[in-house]
């Protein structure tokens, strides 16, 4: 068993270990990959303060997030097509999240359903649903939701169209793969994958077929989903999502200051600044870069998450200290998943926890509730100094 210290570890193993389509799909951004690449190296920009003969000991990583205890302010982002990453890989990376006490959002582009989901863990996990116009489909999900015990739904709002990733579009990407001479020969080397893969029955859409209607089979999936993004999407077709959902509801998916002012006014519970993990908008800004105007713009009127680009715990830490109140990881989670399955999951939350745990300690902190923009020093003009 090779030794795991930081998540690069993880990639390196799961990059061996899963079929190059799905591991395109997790690594990669849309059209240049800029914001991609920016969502992580803009982090680097932010220097730590180190202080010294301070009592480091009785250390606390607990916080909160929408109300929820968590051992510590980070949640496992919706990733679409998790399954294909590994066997059921939404239950593994939900029961991982579980026993390590932070929060778990299922996708809905997830493999395994709301109910596989549901029926394999114990605790309330998030929901993650798209701005679809299908309103039969959208109401039947939110009751899904709600007869699943979930603790949140999480609404989706950059996706009213799909940005280009020109690397799905190279492979073909689909689930289950489709079977071509490229596909098989690169699969053909990646056999404990497909191994598990046969032992599972969960290899299509979960969430949606058998669930939206005329829904049967993956051609008529591609059909459908190709006709439900909802491109009119506006403000007030958000409030009517919101009538729907009567339970804690995250907005994900801002990046300026305006639309957290708007997501403010139709009744959200936090928000999550996000570019989509750079896949949508190539060249916006990235998402530490944006959260600073963001948290300005809104203060204390509702809670601020940051998702895109979080690959360590001095990248939490040091989100938290420019406002958050807490970081979704995505990718940094498939890596583990991807390489070692659940204990994969568990291996990337330990890593991350020691780094934010140890960091958090070295800049003179042991709680991470009093964690603040004291411990940066920020470079002048870091989130922007535009021209109008």
């Amino acid at each position: 068993m090779p030794v795991i210290t930081e998540i690069e570890d993880l990639k390196r193993i799961y990059k061996r270990r899963v079929p190059k389509m799905f591991y395109d799909y997790c690594e990669s951004g849309s059209w240049t990959e800029q914001t991609f690449r920016e969502n992580s190296s803009d982090f680097d920009q932010l220097y730590l303060r180190q202080r010294v003969a301070i009592d480091m000991t009785g250390r606390s990583t607990a916080t909160q997030m929408i109300g929820q205890d968590v051992a510590m302010p980070v949640a496992l982002a919706p990733v679409g097509m998790t399954g294909m990453q590994n066997a059921d890989g939404e239950i593994k990376a939900a029961k991982a999240a579980e026993k390590f006490g932070v929060p778990y959002c299922l996708s809905t582009m997830s493999i395994c359903s709301i109910e596989d989901v549901a029926e394999n863990t114990s605790k309330p996990f998030w929901m993650q649903v798209y701005t679809l116009k299908d309103d039969d489909y959208m109401k039947r999900l939110f009751d899904r939701a709600k007869d699943a015990k979930c603790s949140a739904a999480v609404i989706t709002v950059d996706l009213q169209m799909l940005g280009q990733r020109h690397k799905d579009l190279k492979n073909g990407l689909s689930a289950p793969p489709k079977l071509t001479p490229k596909s098989i020969a690169n699969m053909a080397t990646k056999v404990p994958w497909g191994l598990e893969m046969l032992q599972t029955k969960r290899r299509f859409f979960g969430n949606i077929v058998g669930h939206a209607k005329g829904v049967t089979d993956p051609s008529s999936l591609t059909t459908w989903t190709a006709q439900s993004f909802d491109q009119a999407l506006d403000w007030d077709r958000i409030r009517e999502f919101r009538k729907m959902w009567d339970g804690p509801l995250i907005i994900k998916g801002i990046i300026d200051p305006r639309d957290a002012l708007e997501a403010c006014n139709v009744g959200a519970d936090a928000i999550v600044v996000s570019n989509h993990g750079g896949r949508q908008l190539d060249g916006a800004l990235s998402s530490i870069r944006a959260l600073a105007p963001i948290m300005d713009a809104v203060g204390d009127k509702i809670e601020v998450h940051l998702d895109s680009g979080v690959r360590s715990g001095q990248d939490v830490l040091k989100a938290v200290a420019m406002g958050a109140k807490g970081c979704w990881i995505g990718r940094a989670y498939i890596y583990g998943l991807g390489a070692m399955g659940e204990a994969g999951v568990t291996r990337a939350l330990e890593v991350i926890h020691k780094e934010l745990d140890v960091s958090m300690a070295l800049c003179g902190r042991t709680d991470v509730n009093t964690v603040d923009r004291d411990i940066l020093m920020i470079p002048k003009g870091f989130s922007g100094d535009w021209e109008d």
